[in-house]
């Protein structure tokens, strides 16, 4: 069975169903998967699934300690007709290029793809282990993941969620979405401070010694990338996206292409890495970056520097200085040092 390991201490192994479960590891660390090279992801059997066969596919080998069962009753139940089309993803040209439409779902967010299927596969996983906790899931938002996350965890049973956001950092809209949520287990909190200052408070309540005192019939969980529930799913659409293009005789199987990722917390385009670590024939990941740039900065110095001007920007959910996602990355291309 697959296993995976805190960013933090490389000791500290468990299956996909913990890790979902847990959101965050107990030393601060995010699971990450370690031998995705072994996975064989046959290219020719992609090109004849729909997108709920292909996230089957896909995140089984993944996911390994998810029954099939159990894997297609939360795929069925995620991608429903709350998606605007039944490819959920599909591809379209613009000019010479093509985009792939992430904005399908029931919020019209890019998260709501992987939102909407992580409540399905955290109550699985805490049913199949027996637990009887409920489940609180605590969440930061730059904008779209809050109302993403509202959506799909709303009056699921025995399950709570607080979305923390910024004050002035979201849109009007994103702030609209996720104040008008109805639901009878839902919290929005407006913090004064930027999306940094949210993620850090959420890291905080699962250090803290009196939350957990607090909590002890309670199961603290994140909806956030940083929960590898969340991120997982992220890495099907770009499969997707590749064998549209090749379906469409856009280009021929193997050939290989570059995806251009907008990018905040370093999660969509992490996904699009472990995709190529799959076998999904990628040429580039471009990291693309608005005024709050300290990724592009990092990828091109080798200097990660959070104490830096903060830019609020007319994409908000590119706000973000401190992009949690990069410490799976640096923890796989340090050969798992922890």
């Amino acid at each position: 069975m697959r296993k995976f390991i805190s960013t933090r201490n490389k000791n500290n192994s468990v299956t996909s169903k913990e890790a979902i479960i847990k959101g965050l590891s107990e030393d601060g660390g995010l699971y990450t998967p370690t031998d995705l090279q072994d996975i064989k992801i046959d290219l020719n059997k992609c090109l004849y699934l729909n997108y709920q066969e292909l996230a089957s596919y896909i995140l089984s080998k993944i996911l390994d300690d998810y029954s099939e069962e159990e894997l297609n009753e939360c795929i069925s139940k995620a991608y429903t007709k709350t998606f605007k089309t039944n490819d959920i993803t599909p591809t379209s040209k613009i000019g010479k290029d093509f985009m792939v439409e992430l904005y399908n779902g029931p919020t019209s967010a890019f998260k709501d793809v992987a939102l909407t299927l992580l409540p399905h596969l955290l109550k699985t996983a805490y049913k199949s282990k027996g637990l009887d906790k409920k489940i609180y899931i605590l969440t930061s938002t730059s904008g779209d993941t809050g109302k993403a996350a509202l959506e799909a965890f709303k009056n699921v049973e025995d399950t709570y969620i607080t979305v923390f956001y910024p004050l002035d950092g979201v849109s009007y809209v994103q702030e609209r979405q996720m104040n008008t949520t109805t639901g009878n287990n839902v919290d929005v909190v407006s913090v004064e401070g930027n999306f940094d200052d949210c993620q850090r408070m959420q890291k905080e309540c699962n250090d803290d010694i009196r939350v957990k005192e607090a909590c002890k019939n309670v199961q603290l969980s994140s909806a956030n990338s940083i929960n590898l529930g969340r991120l997982v799913p992220q890495i099907v659409y770009y499969f997707k996206g590749y064998v549209d293009l090749v379906k469409n005789k856009h280009i021929k199987l193997n050939d290989k292409v570059n995806f251009i990722v907008p990018t905040g917390n370093f999660g969509n385009i992490l996904a699009g890495y472990l995709a190529k670590q799959l076998g999904c024939p990628i040429n580039k990941l471009v990291c693309a970056s608005n005024k709050n740039n300290i990724l592009t900065d990092f990828i091109n110095t080798g200097i990660y520097d959070k104490n830096r001007d903060f830019y609020t920007t007319m994409s908000p959910s590119m706000d973000i200085l401190v992009s949690s996602n990069l410490e799976r990355l640096l923890f796989i291309l340090s050969d798992f040092d922890d």
